[in-house]
């Protein structure tokens, strides 16, 4: 066999790990035999781990992750640094090794994101680094209804670029402020130039969705990211001593522009830890997950650690009142 279930120590099914036929499969051998096989996996249980592939270069790894049909996305409106190692590809969040981040869908402070995404551990850490996954899903149904029902209204997310945040030449790959205006209007975010060659902007998001093929319902957003409970104490401090709370660099508010308590996402956070699923990288690894049934983070690590990302198949409700 070499579908062989579970990998991680929680007992969970995700990600059900897949092993290869013979010693030297590569992941393009892997594709032809196995797509149905992931193809399912992924719409049902929301993630595989293809472990033990030959996968010699980064090339190989970007072949497979195109070859379920859609282009992969350059990486839009982005919320955390990272660099592109090609066309389609980048490096994970380039945050400090000694911080963690939080699970998230990727995206999902926007109206259009990625249905899948892929992660290719070059190097593993010695210590820590896992990438922790966790059921979508099940976050949404653990979540206690009073929180369900008001992210079904929507969220609101605000950015300030520059000094505390990315600067908006970043985040939009344009130093041309009509190029930003331009995507702006198209996505649906509002926008403001502020002193200093500064920019502001504001968009009316999804806090639940709905599975594009399941038809399931979904915790989808990364409020707990965005909201200014997710900073460092003595940051946050420091920051709430020199400005208002509309300039701090991001924050989130329900969808009528109401604050959200603190509590609140005391609370989401405890759900996000009890199903949070972690297994251990290993050279060569190939994560695949649908980004919209399984949310992702990163843990702590030491010593050198390299993982890739790919991501495809565009979806979002931009057409969609919310």
């Amino acid at each position: 066999m070499t579908i062989t279930g579970r990998i991680a120590p929680q007992g969970s099914d995700l990600p059900v790990l897949i092993t290869p036929k013979f010693t030297g499969e590569t992941l393009h051998e892997a594709f032809q035999r196995l797509q149905v096989d992931i193809e399912g996996l992924i719409t049902t249980v929301g993630g595989v781990l293809l472990r033990g592939f030959s996968v010699p270069e980064i090339a190989d790894f970007k072949s497979f992750a195109a070859s379920f049909g859609d282009p992969l996305l350059n990486y839009e409106f982005g919320s955390t640094p990272r660099s592109a190692v090609s066309k389609g590809v980048y490096t994970s969040t380039s945050y400090p090794a000694h911080q963690h981040i939080p699970l998230h869908n990727e995206q999902a402070y926007t109206r259009e994101w990625a249905k899948r995404i892929w992660f290719h551990c070059v190097t593993a850490s010695k210590v820590g680094g896992e990438t922790p996954i966790a059921d979508s899903r099940a976050i949404y149904n653990r979540m206690p209804l009073s929180i369900r029902n008001q992210f079904e209204k929507g969220l609101l997310y605000v950015r300030n670029y520059g000094d505390f945040d990315l600067p908006w030449q970043q985040v939009f790959n344009t130093e041309n402020p009509a190029e930003v205006e331009a995507y702006c209007r198209r996505t649906q975010i509002q926008f403001e130039w502020t002193e200093d060659d500064g920019l502001r902007t504001s968009q009316l998001c999804q806090g639940i969705e709905t599975h594009y093929q399941t038809g399931e319902k979904l915790w989808f957003n990364q409020a707990h990211l965005f909201h200014i409970s997710n900073l460092q104490p003595e940051v946050r401090e420091s920051l709430e001593g020199m400005l208002d709370l509309e300039e701090m660099p991001r924050n989130v508010y329900y969808a009528d522009g109401s604050v959200i308590s603190d509590e609140v996402f005391d609370e989401v956070r405890q759900v996000l830890a009890q199903e949070t699923v972690l297994f251990p990288w290993q050279d060569g690894d190939v994560v695949m997950l649908d980004n919209m049934l399984v949310a992702h983070g990163r843990t702590p690590f030491e010593g050198p650690r390299k993982v890739v990302v790919a991501m495809a198949g565009s979806h979002g409700n931009l057409e969609q009142q919310l």
